[in-house]
């Protein structure tokens, strides 16, 4: 009997059996192999828009991606960093094996918590409530709560061309046994497409005609605890490569079309809008005369590339004539096709907040078999699910991360709110307060909760606190700095194109322009800060009018969020009601009035009868 069991070991189920064992819970974690946990079956990469933000939140809880992100990369890239910093974010390339080896080593010395190589074939329920699962062998695993992350592994399918053939991700076999005991125990799947792009020999590609992607200079990493000694230095970095498709390879596509599994009628689940196939970009976007293309190192040795943005599902033999016709190319040596691969995940809608099952007791999900796309978005569901089912099994509420706190909260608020009918993807433009949520204020905004529950090690709450004292002290001294307008300030002033003060002011004020930043007030102040808090005080203070105002927008529909709605209620008998609404708040059954004003159809006049309706039952 273990508290909790974790059935999948890629991103979302590291971080659940992680984050439970981090909390004491005895755990033990199920996967086909135990050499393919952390496998990286598509991009080695970790992070960029939205995503590299969610991996700074699990590392506000302790988690294990930003680690291995850090200590594995090949290269760190700063993103958008001539936008405002509620856009910028931090990307890495890992070395994929050197990922995975990390990754098993760090679960193998995690106390509380047990490996097992076996493949979880049913799942063992008494009544409506989950108590353990069957593994292929017969053995039965019993425990207090269960944590599915079989990732794209269900029922899952390979398509190249016009052959389908069953089996995995990165060789992996499928698993049709779970997919079936999951449905017969009542819950409705959903069917869902990705898929990757080739692999080539990086000896066979002329770089001459790519242009070469370095990395950004200075110190980068996702982990408080990563230092400058753990990361690659910037000069042992490699390079990326941009190319471009050419009208041959448009041409070869076009005429190929109706091989392509996608157009042949062979695909049946919706794939992801937001990372469309080359040959679908091709159809979608029939006017552009070119794609850009990135080649990027797939391990240390620097012997395969990853083809960033060629993703298809065409034959060998089309796809060679494809890779053939891109710059520098023409005697490339592919390494491993690529393929589109159909799998079941479970429909979203029927989990709640906690990423607990509503139909299935003490069962939560996370992950790709929540219809989500990517590690990071995986890798954040399962810190959620590992702190949920924890706390349900300590008897304590369940953490729910508001969308105001965290990306991780927006995803799964959009998850069980307003579904998905394709793999879900994290982006900046899903989240209303991105200037609160930004890549330097992670900490600020998660370590406290995380330490609270469990997740963060007394060690690292002692460092964060430290550091919140310092960047208040070096807050207070700089609007206890005066600087006068004099020739000194002037001369100053006029070095980094900033206008002469005209009347005496605090560096505290003078800190809310553009150019300045705490680095060049030292002359005239005497103070500096460490490079993470000068940035963070410096974003605060220049953006101080436009986070107050988001902070007052967040406390103003905070008040809908505190109307807890019973579970019992019956929206049918409502009156003043859209039928809609009544249809979708009984499918969905909302916890809070917040929720349900954010479902898909519901409008304002219906939130409005509602609460109305809550009032009088609390009043009563």
């Amino acid at each position: 009997m273990y508290d909790v069991l974790v059935i999948g070991g890629g991103h979302a189920g590291i971080e659940a059996a992680a984050a439970a064992a981090r909390m004491k819970q005895k755990t033990l974690l199920v996967t086909h192999k135990l050499d393919m946990i952390g496998s990286m079956p598509c991009n080695p990469s970790v992070g960029g828009p939205a995503k590299g933000i969610v991996v700074r939140e699990i590392d506000a809880f302790g988690g294990l991606m930003p680690q291995a992100a850090d200590q594995t990369a090949l290269q760190f890239k700063m993103l958008n960093t001539k936008k405002g910093p509620g856009v910028r974010c931090l990307r890495v390339q890992s070395d994929r094996d050197a990922y995975k080896a990390w990754m098993l080593n760090a679960l193998k010395k995690q106390e509380s918590l047990e490996l097992l190589e076996q493949k979880a074939a049913r799942i063992l329920l008494d009544g409506k409530k989950i108590i353990g699962v069957e593994c292929e062998d017969g053995t039965q695993i019993l425990a207090r709560t269960v944590i599915l992350t079989a990732g794209t592994g269900m029922r899952s399918t390979i398509l190249r061309g016009h052959t389908a053939t069953e089996a995995g991700p990165d060789g992996l076999p499928t698993n049709s046994s779970l997919s079936a005991s999951l449905k017969k125990a009542g819950l409705d799947l959903i069917r869902l497409k990705t898929g990757t792009p080739p692999r080539i020999v990086y000896d066979s590609v002329d770089l001459s005609q790519a242009v070469i992607q370095p990395p950004t200079e200075g110190f980068l990493a996702f982990s408080e605890t990563t230092t400058p000694d753990m990361v690659r230095p910037y000069d042992k970095q490699l390079p990326c490569y941009l190319i471009y498709t050419t009208p041959k390879t448009h041409e070869i596509i076009r005429s190929h079309l109706e091989d392509s599994a996608m157009y042949s009628g062979l695909v049946t689940g919706t794939g992801p809008r937001y990372c469309p196939s080359i040959e679908d970009k091709l159809v979608r976007f029939a006017d552009r005369p070119r794609h850009q293309l990135f080649l990027e190192p797939e391990r240390e040795a620097y012997d395969t590339f990853y083809i960033q943005g060629f993703s298809t599902s065409m034959p060998t033999n089309v796809q060679e004539e494809m890779v053939r016709s891109l710059p520098g190319m023409e005697n490339v040596e592919i390494l491993k096709y690529a393929y589109a691969i159909e799998y079941d995940a479970i429909d979203p809608l029927q989990m709640k907040p906690s990423l607990e099952n509503k139909k299935i007791e003490n069962l939560f999900t996370a992950g790709q078999v929540n219809g989500t796309s990517g590690y990071e978005e995986a890798a954040g569901q399962g810190l959620m699910a590992g702190i949920n089912a924890s706390l349900k099994n300590m008897g304590r509420e369940p953490l729910v991360l508001g969308r105001e706190q965290a990306y991780i909260g927006v995803m799964i608020d959009d998850l069980c709110t307003k579904g998905t009918k394709e793999p879900y993807r994290l982006l900046t433009s899903r989240a209303e307060y991105r200037l609160l949520l930004r890549h330097d204020n992670a900490p600020d905004r998660l370590c406290e909760i995380a330490w609270k529950t469990g997740t963060l090690s007394d060690e690292r709450y002692e460092a964060f606190r430290k550091e919140k004292e310092l960047e208040e002290q070096i807050i207070e001294d700089l609007k206890n700095a005066r600087i006068k307008p004099d020739e000194k300030s002037a001369a100053i002033l006029a070095q980094i194109g900033s206008e002469p003060l005209e009347h005496g002011t605090d560096a505290l004020t003078l800190l809310k322009r553009p150019e300045m930043t705490i680095e060049h007030l030292e002359p005239l102040t005497g103070i500096s800060a460490p490079e993470k808090i000068a940035q963070r005080i410096e974003i605060e203070t220049r953006y101080a009018g436009y986070i107050e105002k988001a902070k007052r927008d967040v406390e103003r529909l905070s008040r809908l969020e505190k109307v807890r709605i019973p579970a019992d209620i019956d929206y049918s008998a409502i009156d003043n009601i859209a039928l809609e609404a009544r249809s979708k708040l009984s499918l969905i059954r909302p916890e809070t009035l917040g929720q349900a004003s954010r479902i898909s159809g519901i409008n304002p006049s219906d939130i409005a009868v509602l609460g109305a309706l809550l009032k009088q039952k609390t009043s009563a």
